[in-house]
């Protein structure tokens, strides 16, 4: 029964979510189309770093642009959702890059078509760093409330014992551990983004571009550093700023252990990242890792400093958990 329930909710978000997006992407194309005859021919389709329209296109040649990348992107987030979203962290992380997807290309598309309105040629078009700033905060709002209603997983309670092999840890009081895994090469990389927005918008006077800038460094730094916690409820682990956020009730604990992580291999690159079979991986580095199964088939990797010890105590507080000792 509790299979079954995973099942429908992998399935109803992967649904909601695809149907949503097409649906942004088509309301978009409409949109948009009823302006034709406002819109000059051909309309301006990309701008340089002055702030000038440089790239041309025909009306149905950028939106079938928007319409095809959009739905592919779109049908792909869904997919991972409905094959690998076996945990509610995944599911969420799926549904909010979905949504993401088809809104910022649709206000990007229908932004940078609105300022050419009225106008003869799209040489005389102004710029878009409005366009993009709106584009880049709205998008990701959304997304982050779309990862906040989705559903949660079904709660999976087990009484059964932690396997004797696994590793256990001497209990004091209080039983509680902390640690912490980061991507120094991945926030540097953001950083080094963040400063290239901002000369730009210093140099163009595109001031619009300073938030992308602070929305782009947030992000990367949300999902560059994961912090982990264990105590005698649960393990919980999410980014400092709150999002992305996962918390494994030590009652669904099935073992926890210690493994040996190659990002590429395991799972095809570095940050939030879905394995074979869904497993999820909070995958910073290389090397040893913190993995937890849990009951439904689910997994999750964390590579935190300390792997030993917090595996150990972890097994130890479930094992106490269930026997009362």
């Amino acid at each position: 029964m509790m299979a079954m329930d995973a099942i429908a909710r992998r399935r109803g978000t992967a649904a909601i979510t695809v149907l949503a997006g097409l649906a942004v992407l088509a309301g978009t194309a409409l949109l948009v189309g009823s302006w034709r005859d406002e819109l000059p021919d051909p309309v301006a389709s990309h701008w340089g770093a002055d702030g000038r329209p440089n790239g041309f296109s025909s009306l149905d040649g950028l939106l079938g642009y928007l319409l095809g990348l959009g739905a592919l992107l779109v049908l792909g987030f869904g997919a991972v959702t409905l094959w690998l979203g076996h945990t509610a962290l995944t599911r969420r992380i799926g549904a909010a890059a979905t949504v993401w997807s088809a809104l910022f290309l649709s206000i990007v598309t229908a932004g940078s078509l609105a300022v050419q309105r009225g106008l003869a040629d799209a040489h005389d078009a102004g710029g878009i760093g409005g366009v993009m700033a709106w584009a880049a905060v709205t998008s990701v709002v959304v997304a982050i409330i779309v990862s906040v209603v989705v559903p949660g997983d079904p709660r999976q309670p087990t009484g059964t014992p932690i396997d004797a092999g696994a590793p256990r840890a001497p209990l004091g009081q209080p039983a509680a551990w902390r640690g912490h895994a980061e991507s120094r090469a991945a926030l540097l990389i953001g950083l080094g983004v963040c400063g290239l927005m901002v000369a730009l918008a210093l140099w163009t006077r595109l001031w619009p571009l300073l938030i992308v800038a602070v929305v782009v460094f947030a992000l990367v730094a949300s999902m560059s550093v994961a912090v982990v916690r264990v105590d005698d409820r649960a393990i919980t682990i999410g980014s400092p700023l709150g999002w992305p956020r996962t918390r494994i009730p030590l009652d669904e604990v099935v073992r926890a252990d210690v493994i040996e992580v190659r990002p590429l291999r395991d799972f095809g690159g570095w940050g939030w990242r879905v394995g074979r079979g869904g497993r999820v991986g909070i995958v910073l580095r290389g090397g040893e890792s913190l993995l937890v199964e849990r009951t439904g088939g689910r997994s999750i990797v964390v590579t935190v400093d300390g792997a030993q010890t917090a595996a150990g105590l972890v097994n130890t507080l479930a094992d106490r958990d269930r026997t009362g000792s």
